[in-house]
């Protein structure tokens, strides 16, 4: 009887708890690449719209923001910026980033952030990615643009991480993360629910 009834309290912490208890138990890590500086047609910013979506996210799912940072930073002027990124994809750069993330086998599920650049993401996520085993682990892509969408960065993320899960990506204009808020809001979170990650 004893027994049962404990069985019953359980059960019943579950029930009224299922989510938290869900996400105490899963491990979420938020990498995100995301520049300041001069923007097109905008002017300087402090923050890049990739860390205002990483940040929705970390406060809608709890998890551990990590900023790939390089050791040496892109150029602020927007011009000198775009031609070092234009050079580094070209050459398939793997510019060395600072700091690590502990404990990465901690982690079960990963989003990665970064905004679009030439096509594709930045150099530096490429070195996060080679940087550590995925193996066995959810990645879940998404960026800022200024019209391109993914721009088949999920497929690139599953090439350069094959014993991944690649979940289905999010796509933002960089001028809704910074300029509506509560859309960008609304559409991480529509999104968070599709892909089974929502509180």
């Amino acid at each position: 009887m004893k027994k049962m009834l404990a069985m019953l309290t359980v059960l019943g912490f579950i029930f009224a708890f299922g989510e938290s208890v869900t996400f105490a138990q899963s491990k979420i890590l938020i990498a995100y690449f995301s520049r300041t500086g001069e923007e097109y047609g905008i002017g300087t910013v402090t923050k890049g719209n990739t860390k205002i979506i990483a940040e929705i996210i970390a406060e809608k799912t709890g998890g551990y923001l990590f900023e790939i940072k390089p050791v040496k930073d892109y150029p602020v002027n927007y011009d000198e910026c775009t031609k070092l990124a234009s050079r580094e994809k070209a050459t398939k750069a793997r510019p060395e980033i600072s700091g690590k993330v502990e404990n990465f086998e901690q982690y079960d599920t990963i989003f990665v952030g970064y905004p679009i650049w030439w096509g594709d993401m930045p150099m530096p996520v490429y070195t996060f990615l080679e940087s550590y085993d995925f193996s066995g682990k959810k990645i879940i892509p998404f960026c800022t643009h200024g019209g391109s969408g993914l721009s088949s960065t999920d497929q690139n993320i599953t090439l350069t991480c094959p014993g991944a899960t690649v979940l289905s990506g999010f796509e933002l204009r960089g001028t809704v993360a910074r300029n509506d808020k509560a859309q960008a809001e609304t559409k991480v979170s529509d999104w968070l629910k599709k892909v089974g990650v929502a509180n």
